[in-house]
C-alpha cells in the first residue's frame, strides 16, 4: 500500500469567520462549511461530546487544502500560536505566492504582521514569515526568475 496523498492540515482558530476573511485574501477558496458533532467525532478525536464549526479551503490548484476548526465544545486547552520558528511539532504552513511584496500588502489590511524581513535566498526566492489571524504563524515565498 502506498500514500496516495496529503489531504489537509487543520488549523484550530478562535474566529472562524477572520480566519477564513484571511486565508480568502491570500487566494484560498472556500469550499465548504460545516457542524461537526455527535458520537461519532468523538471516537475519531478521543473528544466526547464535541461541537465543532469548520471550513475547508482549497488552494487555487486544488492540491492542498486547509481545515479551519472552531471549537465550540470542548473548549480549548493549549495555545501553541506564539512559540518562536525553532517549537517542537507543527508550527507553519508556508505558500508560494506570485508577488509577495503585494501578498503582504494585502494580508496586513486584516492584522498580519512580519516576523523578521523580508530576504532573498540565493536567485532563487524572497521569503517572510507573518504572524496572520490570531497569532498563527504563515510562511510566503515568491520564486525569482
Amino acid at each position: 500500500m502506498t500514500l496516495q496523498r496529503m489531504d489537509n492540515v487543520g488549523i484550530v482558530v478562535e474566529s472562524l469567520d477572520g480566519a477564513i476573511s484571511f486565508f480568502a485574501e491570500l487566494g484560498l477558496e472556500l469550499e465548504g462549511r460545516a457542524m461537526i458533532e455527535g458520537e461519532w467525532v468523538g471516537r475519531v478525536t478521543g473528544l466526547r461530546d464535541q461541537r465543532v464549526e469548520i471550513a475547508m479551503m482549497a488552494t487555487p490548484d486544488g492540491h492542498s487544502r486547509l481545515e479551519l476548526s472552531q471549537f465550540l465544545v470542548p473548549p480549548v486547552v493549549a495555545d501553541h500560536r506564539n512559540a518562536p520558528v525553532n517549537a517542537l511539532g507543527y508550527l507553519r504552513v508556508m505558500f508560494a505566492v506570485d508577488d509577495l511584496d503585494d501578498t503582504i500588502a494585502r494580508l496586513g489590511k486584516h492584522g498580519a504582521q512580519l516576523v523578521g524581513e523580508v530576504v532573498q535566498y540565493e536567485d532563487a526566492y524572497r521569503l517572510c514569515y507573518i504572524r496572520g489571524p490570531e497569532g498563527l504563524l504563515i510562511g510566503l515565498a515568491e520564486q525569482l526568475g
